[in-house]
């Protein structure tokens, strides 16, 4: 079992050129929100297929502001996934993305790509601290920070089907 705190940012990019990132890992995921925890903490489950190797995860994150969160995370067998599904929040849709994980400048990247767009995406970078600084590769057009923001949140996207307008103005 993984129990530690996460220090994460967002950003609302134009979807990039995938081959002209190293990616090293991609990644499908099948994400599921489940009904809260009694101590009111997030709680989902996903199913990850990687190159044909299937995992599920089960994930509880307490939000302890908009970049940190303290996450216990731990894998789960098919059987218990299922169980799991079945305690699916009603009022959220499962979510659907491809993650590319790549490296730039000594940072780890993850770029979620949603099957709604193929204009724009999210990019996430785990920090040491809140205040590092980030470089972004050249070829990555960030559109704006959404770190906190909850229209840009998984659950939000999925059920909207989405991404909000205000922010991109049209591009879809």
């Amino acid at each position: 079992m993984n129990n530690v705190y996460e220090i994460e940012r967002k950003f609302l990019v134009e979807l990039p050129d995938i081959s002209g990132l190293s990616v090293n890992k991609q990644t499908d995921i099948v994400q599921t929100y489940l009904n809260s925890a009694d101590s009111g903490s997030q709680r989902r489950v996903r199913k990850i297929n990687s190159d044909g190797v299937i995992k599920f995860t089960y994930t509880e994150k307490a939000f302890i502001s908009d970049v940190v969160r303290k996450e216990m995370e731990y894998e789960i067998n098919e059987s218990e996934y299922s169980r799991l599904v079945a305690e699916a929040r009603k009022d959220f849709v499962p979510i659907y993305k491809t993650r590319y994980r790549f490296e730039f400048d000594n940072q780890q990247f993850e770029l979620d790509v949603y099957p709604f767009s193929d204009k724009l995406a999210i990019l996430e970078l785990e920090l040491e601290n809140e205040n590092q600084k980030i470089n972004f590769p050249e070829n990555i057009n960030v559109i704006g920070e959404v770190t906190g923001d909850a229209k840009y949140s998984n659950a939000a996207l999925a059920l909207a089907g989405a991404f909000p307008e205000k922010i991109y103005s049209g591009m879809e």
